[in-house]
């Protein structure tokens, strides 16, 4: 019965002048999304964005579930659109009513917008002359409620054609991914930096990651479990570059020379650096960690301070009020979590002391490092990177 999607946005409508680049951009993401399914027509029309489902209207639901997972869309609408007839809009109408009360919906109302002004009723007279169309063919089986109603028929006479739909399937808004600059992610395999790679790369943010390791001591399968997330970012960022570096000479040197409690703080300074470096060449506005006060020992507000400290790039935390649970509840909802929670060693964790500060200070920290070849060990870091690109 359905022929097209209508897809709704949201801050996108008040960008002003600049709302085409925002536009263009959605379609374009749309269809990238959309391109494992086949090849669809996604054009925009009268400030809306449409999609032709053609041979795909049968799967049609598949199809809405790909299109509301693009940032930007606030709601995706399955319709049917046909050529501009006031009775044929009528019969539509009836037809998608038809099908609701087969649904078991008990309650409806109509909705009009009248596109073409040469039409002579006027949008709410439209309203009720097709709520008393409906009403006089479905007799008795539905009743009408217009102030919450269980199903919304919503009629539009346009220019060009009629369209008729009810549903919308909820998206996640946002911005267009592409829209706002690029930030580089230190993404690890725990729950906590998928989520928060993908709640920056929502306002619009192009993301690429940096991934820490310390082989051998962390297993190639920990490297992997990073790829898999990595590969499911992608169906949301679009192409994200992982940089995979090993500071396992780095961590050495620290155990070394620093103090044991000094070792997380001081090795998570060492990924900041590292991460600014990298992102700086691949002209990154930005660095991105899952990091929530509290959570662990490096990340009190002292520990926080030291490690902000170590780079002057701007440090997204989208999750640093975040409970646990919060957390939990949108990685599961993303498709990270499963993989998330797959029991393997970071390099956190494998050198983790047994007491370490958790009131770190920034004086004290820094003359810690000040025995270490800071430069060296983190150019041989880089110069030994490893980098994947994932594709959706």
């Amino acid at each position: 019965m359905y022929n097209i999607a209508i897809v709704k946005y949201g801050e996108i409508g008040v960008k002003g002048k600049n709302r085409y680049i925002f536009e263009n951009k959605l379609i374009k993401n749309v269809k990238n999304m959309l391109a494992p399914i086949g090849k669809f027509n996604v054009y925009k029309e009268y400030g809306r964005i449409y999609v032709d489902l053609g041979e795909y209207a049968e799967d049609y639901e598949e199809v809405l579930e790909e299109i509301k997972k693009v940032f930007g869309v606030v709601g995706v609408c399955p319709g049917i659109r046909a050529e501009k007839d006031y009775d044929k809009l009528k019969q539509l109408a009836l037809q998608l009513l038809e099908e609701k009360i087969e649904e078991g919906s008990e309650s409806f109302k109509v909705t009009s917008r009248r596109g073409d002004k040469s039409l002579e009723l006027t949008s709410q007279e439209m309203s009720k002359d097709i709520a008393g169309f409906l009403v006089y063919n479905v007799k008795d089986r539905i009743k009408v409620d217009v102030r919450n109603p269980e199903t919304t028929i919503h009629c539009e006479y346009r220019q060009n054609h009629v369209m008729v739909y009810s549903d919308t399937v909820p998206g996640y808004g946002g911005l267009p991914v592409g829209t706002n600059g690029r930030a580089m992610s230190l993404l690890s395999g725990g729950i906590d930096s998928p989520v928060a790679s993908w709640m920056v790369a929502k306002r619009g943010v192009e993301i690429e990651a940096i991934h820490f390791h310390s082989y051998p001591f962390t297993s190639e399968k920990s490297q992997e479990k990073v790829r898999d997330l990595a590969q499911i970012l992608a169906k949301y960022c679009g192409k994200v570059r992982l940089h995979k570096v090993n500071i396992l000479e780095i961590q050495k040197a620290i155990g070394v020379s620093c103090k044991e409690e000094e070792m997380t703080i001081i090795s998570r300074r060492f990924m900041m650096k590292i991460a600014q470096r990298v992102g700086e060449m691949r002209f990154c506005d930005a660095l991105v960690t899952g990091e929530s006060i509290g959570q662990v020992a490096s990340q009190t507000i002292q520990g926080l301070t030291c490690t902000n400290a170590s780079v002057s790039l701007p440090v997204f935390r989208p999750l640093i009020a975040m409970d646990k649970s919060e957390i939990i509840k949108i990685a599961q909802k993303i498709g990270t979590f499963e993989t998330s929670v797959i029991p393997e060693e970071d390099c956190c964790t494998v050198f983790s002391p047994k007491s370490p500060v958790t009131k770190p200070k920034l004086d004290r920290i820094e003359k810690s490092e000040s025995s270490l070849d800071i430069e060296k060990l983190i150019q041989d870091a880089i110069d030994n990177m490893e980098v994947e690109v994932f594709e959706f």
